[in-house]
């Protein structure tokens, strides 16, 4: 529905009367408004700027084009707020700088961008207040909108209001804590009097009521196809409603004169709405700005700003209609014009997305302006646009080794999104092309068991390490040894004889004292339990590694858990929480449930339980939405225990079966050990002796044995009914000091 008089929306209006009610009075708060298509969520908006007396004003919209493109929807809402930067503390600014590509990445904290967020809006909202506006808040890359959310969750008492629209089916936009209006159709009272606008034919007026179902943008914008193209056009068996839609919009945009028209999909186009460019490249095509005036008559385009640097279409379906319906020679026209208007450096990004776009075969200059755009992305840690840039650049390679080396990239990049099945699909793609270069391969081999690994296929995550070492053993024996330390940690949930031989393996590389990597292997040697001399403190084993020089991340990870295991709980607990630091400054959510699950191990075994509780918590949440059913076992059995240290039967029990989900034929769940140790404490605070030390006993069994839960509660297993001590037990397991 467009701008003007509202129809059956008095609920709704009175609740962003309210908000803004709230802001004046320096009451800060936020709503999500969700429906489909055409159901009023624009005109919502457009009712809440217009009530908006004396409050500062930033509206912008999620553009599907740039949902690849980190902080470019945050770019577009926030430019007339740019003035206030100056207020922001240093780290701020440069932070959100750094983001909109006003300043030097190096240096800056992505972490730091959603607190900017938060003190730019406190500090344009001023004496007077704010109201923030998204639009199709769906389509906002993932960068703005958790910068956008996390601003939405700690604005209290600075007079900002936020209002997202989101519409269903399309994009993502969650947005838990923040309050929601669905909107659904309008009531028929309000269906008939929006239509009694149009004069219309009984029957027709009737069947027009019916299909619209209450929505209001199909109820305004179809009489004007009934007026053009008579009451035949809703014959039986007609297209579904969104498609006539879309045909009512082009109708429209089809009367318009053909410069109109292609200066009109030049804006469908680029979907950014700034003026210049699209002039630019609608200048190349021969349409000037005067055509627009039609378009502009007919109300399918409004200015989108007050400065009149942009253009906005009356409502996104319009521009979809405006593209899709157009020839594909036209779109490629388009976008090559684009494209060429696009060539400062500032505009690198679109450039590089105009190219691919306008691209129909093997593009080099694409694909290459797409690899700078991803590794760009990557840096200011958009590792989902940086996946999907390399993903289109590998499509448009020219040399197969080319198109391999990006679907690597590529997959590298979704892993560290946390997207596991596009990493995993991206793996097994580069792995057929890279026949000829086992360093490449054992790079994807890595990435492939990374992926398997977290979603709980541990035996098929580690043949891939293990095979992924032998190719290049004898070439690069520290790459090798980079996949067989990630072997151990695949290793350990297949048990000892498994975790022995890659410690045999690893520690038989032929690595070069001078290797940063030479000290690890001695240090995880102490895991097999057929080693009796003391383990070096782990501080001991890092100082010689950063000797040599810099190790791997996902070394350093291993290195922690390791100590973990060896009863170096403060040291690794120490080491966890500045490897979770830095995972999320840079926006690694794909290895951050790992590096969680080591923090809150720490926190356990250092008496944190409350610190503990939070972090598996929001751990847990995290594994579950990138789909690492490895880490939600585990941190579900993880809080089993905590319910259990507080005497909470009903939740221990369920989160400990959660924890033992998934276990297969001649595996266990990656959770079980936790979940037995925890179901025996709760046994045993409860009395049942005999029942908790059955469980502690299972613990002394392969898999299992050598795993922490098996070395820790050997003080509850020796206490058994009666004052009787458990013989079958004390051989068998053994205490690890903390």
């Amino acid at each position: 529905m467009g701008e003007g008089e509202l129809y059956g929306r008095k609920p709704e209006e009175d609740a962003i009367g309210e908000l803004l009610a709230g802001a004046r009075a320096g009451t800060s708060s936020s709503l999500v408004l969700r429906g489909e298509p055409g159901i009023g969520k624009t005109a919502l908006l457009d009712h809440a700027a217009a009530s908006a007396e004396g409050l500062r004003l930033v509206r912008g919209t999620g553009v599907e084009f740039e949902a690849e493109l980190p902080f470019s929807g945050l770019q577009l809402l926030l430019r007339p707020a740019l003035g206030s930067l100056a207020a922001l503390p240093g780290p701020q600014r440069e932070a959100l700088e750094a983001a909109f590509g006003l300043g030097p990445a190096a240096g800056s904290e992505p972490m730091l961008v959603g607190p900017a967020v938060v003190s730019l809006l406190a500090e344009h909202a001023g004496e007077t207040g704010l109201l923030c506006l998204v639009d199709d808040a769906q389509w906002l890359d993932r960068a703005s909108r958790d910068a956008l959310l996390f601003a939405a969750r700690r604005l209290h008492a600075e007079g900002v209001v936020m209002i997202f629209a989101v519409r269903d089916g399309e994009g993502s936009f969650p947005a838990p804590g923040l309050a929601e209006l669905r909107l659904s159709g309008l009531a028929p009272e309000a269906a008939a009097a929006l239509l009694d606008r149009h004069p219309l034919a009984p029957a027709v007026r009737y069947r027009l009521l019916a299909e619209a179902g209450g929505n209001p943008l199909a109820l305004l914008e179809l009489p004007i196809a009934l007026a053009a193209e008579g009451a035949s056009a809703f014959s039986p068996g007609a297209l579904p409603l969104t498609s006539r839609l879309r045909l009512a919009f082009h109708g429209q945009v089809s009367r318009m004169p053909e410069a109109c028209q292609t200066l009109l999909l030049v804006a469908a186009a680029d979907e950014a709405g700034e003026l210049a460019a699209i002039l630019d490249a609608a200048a190349a095509l021969g349409a000037a700005v005067e055509d627009l005036a039609p378009a502009e008559q007919a109300g399918l385009v409004l200015g989108g700003d007050a400065d009149g640097t942009t253009i906005r279409f009356r409502h996104p379906l319009i521009r979809a209609a405006v593209y899709q319906r157009a020839p594909l020679g036209q779109r490629l026209a388009v976008h090559r014009a684009l494209a060429a208007a696009l060539g400062s450096p500032e505009h690198a990004d679109r450039r590089a997305w105009h190219l691919a776009a306008a691209a129909t075969g093997a593009d080099e200059e694409a694909a290459a302006a797409l690899e700078h755009t991803a590794a760009g992305a990557r840096e200011r840690s958009g590792h989902e646009a940086a996946a999907a840039a390399y993903e289109r650049a590998a499509r448009l390679s020219v040399e197969p080794a080319a198109r391999a080396r990006r679907e690597a990239l590529a997959a590298e990049a979704a892993l560290e999104a946390g997207d596991l099945k596009r990493a995993r699909s991206l793996g097994r793609r580069a792995a057929r092309r890279l026949d000829e270069s086992p360093a490449a391969n054992a790079r994807i081999a890595q990435v492939r068991a990374l992926a398997d690994f977290w979603q709980g296929s541990y035996a098929a995550a580690h043949r891939l390490l293990i095979d992924g070492a032998g190719l290049v053993v004898d070439t690069d024996p520290s790459q090798a040894a980079v996949l067989l330390i990630q072997a151990v940690h695949t290793s350990w949930y297949l048990g000892e004889r498994q975790l022995s031989a890659t410690l045999d393996r690893l520690t038989a590389l032929p690595l070069d004292d001078a290797d940063p990597l030479a000290p690890v292997g001695p240090y995880l040697t102490h895991l097999d339990r057929g080693r009796s001399e003391r383990p070096p403190p782990l501080n001991d084993a890092l100082a010689a590694v950063r000797r040599r020089g810099r190790v791997p991340d996902q070394v350093s990870m291993i290195l922690c858990g390791a100590a973990l295991a060896l009863g170096q709980d403060t040291v690794a607990y120490e080491l966890a929480t500045a490897l979770a630091d830095e995972h999320r400054a840079r926006g690694g959510a794909g290895r951050l449930p790992t590096v969680l699950f080591f923090v809150v191990e720490g926190e356990v075994f250092t008496g944190r339980h409350l610190d503990a509780l939070a972090t598996a918590t929001e751990a847990l949440e995290l594994a579950r939405d990138t789909g690492q059913q490895q880490w939600v076992s585990q941190f579900s059995s993880v809080l089993a225990y905590l319910d259990a240290a507080k005497g909470e039967e009903a939740a221990c029990r369920r989160n400990a079966e959660e924890g033992l989900a998934g276990a297969t034929a001649g595996a266990v769940s990656p959770g079980a050990p936790w979940a037995h140790w925890s179901l025996g404490l709760l046994d045993l605070g409860l009395g049942r002796a005999e029942a908790a030390l059955a469980r502690f006993e299972r613990l002394t069994r392969e898999p299992m044995r050598h795993h922490i839960c098996a070395t820790r509660p050997v003080p509850e297993s020796l206490r058994a009914p009666n004052g009787r001590t458990s013989t079958s037990t004390r051989p068998t397991v053994r205490r690890i000091s903390s």
